[in-house]
């Protein structure tokens, strides 16, 4: 005997559902609505045979005759069976009678029928004072008219009471032929509903199927948008949906394979400069101290290229989360500027930073490393002695950071580019991945960033500004609207 395995879940049929979801109320609906058609044929049954039974019964009040009043009158009756035989429906069924004073006592019919004990309707349903109810009459269910009625002649007066019985052969019968015609019909009905839904279900998930093969069929790799415009309305969003998450793949996958590219193109250089190092020390061309301090440089830089790499590949990570959090660039940015502080003195520049509260809704992380790259390319790039200036504004809901320093700038032609992979201004102090970093954290923030020389008023450059803008969270801003703001030097 197998059992399912844990943590496998069964796949629902949605056609089986809307069969199910269909059919059973229909079918819930039919039975129910069989039942009350058959209980309200019982009804209108009854009536007719009803009315038949007090036919009957006027007819043999018709055969009575009285002497005397009241309490001494004589209540006569001749009534031949025969009178009955025009009531009767068939061979089946059988009627009997009996006529009774109001007390009971037998004047004609058959004496073991049991005599009338109940009372008229307030409300008889005919013009007639007449009973009906179920009675047993040798050992055969029977259906019971009782009249109450005056007989009045030249020579008396009194009160007959008149019974007709009739078997119920007949009656039920014929509520079986109506409950099996009426449950054929409904059966007929069920059939049709069914073969409808099966039918109208297997069309309406025709398109699901051929989407399916449509899908099936394609290449690996192949994340084109599913193109299928005659799909019904109700599967528009899930293709849709299914294009944006196509669309999010390839683009995953064509920077999954950029990285592996640039990773073995780039990483091959440091390590072939390595080897052809140690090969050197090993032969003894340089000093062992300066060969270690070569040595050392390249793993610098390699493992430089590595964790750039790798941050280049974390942003790209973050930007696909839907909601990133909330927060505070002004706080990142000064702390940033603490922890590069030992650089700043090395250099010996006068630094200056001004900082108002910015709320930005991006990773913390992205900030970081945003703020990090701009400032590591600006102390790099920064004359010793010059002055570097941070300012951190919030204006409306664009936060703008600018960083200014007084270098040489940057060349109409190198700007184009450097904001590009592997596109260092001077490959030997950097790896060409910090600004196409910053690039790349802007842009997952609905950012800009740009490199602009400063003029002092003629041709004669003053140094570069790197300015980021991006959206601010403006009511968050409002609320805190002192706190992390102001000025600073070094």
């Amino acid at each position: 005997m197998s059992t399912a395995q844990p943590g496998i879940a069964r796949h629902h049929s949605l056609r089986r559902r809307l069969l199910v979801g269909i059919l059973v109320p229909v079918a819930l609906f039919i039975a129910f609505n069989t039942f009350s058609l058959y209980q309200q044929t019982l009804t209108s049954l009854n009536t007719a045979y009803d009315r038949t039974l007090l036919a009957s019964a006027k007819s043999i009040s018709e055969q009575l005759d009285v002497t005397g009043y009241d309490a001494t009158a004589q209540l006569r009756a001749t009534v031949p069976y025969s009178a009955l035989e025009a009531f009767e429906a068939d061979n089946q069924s059988h009627m009997f009678y009996r006529v009774s004073t109001l007390r009971g006592e037998l004047v004609s019919g058959f004496e073991e029928l049991p005599f009338w004990t109940g009372t008229i309707p307030a409300r008889p349903p005919y013009a007639a004072l007449v009973d009906f109810y179920d009675d047993r009459f040798r050992e055969r269910n029977v259906r019971v008219a009782v009249l109450l009625q005056p007989v009045a002649s030249a020579e008396g007066r009194t009160m007959a009471v008149v019974q007709v019985a009739e078997t119920l052969e007949v009656r039920e019968t014929l509520a079986l032929q109506i409950l099996w015609n009426t449950l054929l019909r409904q059966a007929l009905l069920i059939a049709v509903v069914a073969f409808t839904v099966v039918l109208v279900v297997q069309r309406a998930t025709n398109p699901v199927r051929q989407l399916s093969h449509q899908l099936q069929a394609r290449r690996e790799g192949d994340l084109s948008p599913i193109a299928a415009p005659s799909a019904p309305r109700e599967l528009q969003p899930l293709i849709d949906a299914t294009n944006q998450v196509m669309q999010r793949l390839r683009h995953l996958l064509r920077h999954q394979k950029r990285f592996v590219r640039d990773a073995s193109h780039q990483l091959r250089t440091p390590l072939a400069v390595l080897k052809t190092q140690v090969q050197s020390a090993l032969r003894g061309d340089v000093e062992p101290v300066q060969a270690l301090r070569e040595i050392g440089d390249t793993v610098d830089r390699a493992t430089q290229l590595a964790n750039q790499m790798l941050a280049l590949a974390k942003v790209e990570q973050l930007r696909q989360q839907r909601e990133p959090p909330l927060s505070r660039l002004d706080e990142i940015l000064r702390a940033i500027a603490l922890d590069i502080s030992p650089l700043v003195a090395q250099r010996d520049l006068d630094f200056g930073i001004h900082t108002e509260p910015a709320p930005v809704q991006a990773h913390e992380w992205m900030l970081r490393e945003l703020c990090r790259n701009l400032l590591h390319n600006a102390i790099r790039h920064a004359p010793p002695g010059s002055e570097l200036t941070v300012d951190l504004r919030m204006q409306g809901n664009v936060v703008t950071l600018t960083i200014s320093d007084h270098g040489p700038g940057i060349d109409d032609e190198l700007a184009a580019r450097l904001f590009q992979p592997f596109s260092a201004g001077d490959v030997r102090t950097g790896s060409g991945l910090g600004l196409a970093i910053c690039q790349e954290i802007v842009q997952a923030v609905q950012g800009t960033i740009s490199l602009t020389n400063r003029y002092d008023g003629s041709a004669v450059v003053q140094g570069l500004d790197a300015v980021v803008r991006l959206p601010g969270v403006l009511h968050h801003a409002e609320s805190n609207a002192s706190p992390g703001a102001g000025q600073s030097g070094a």
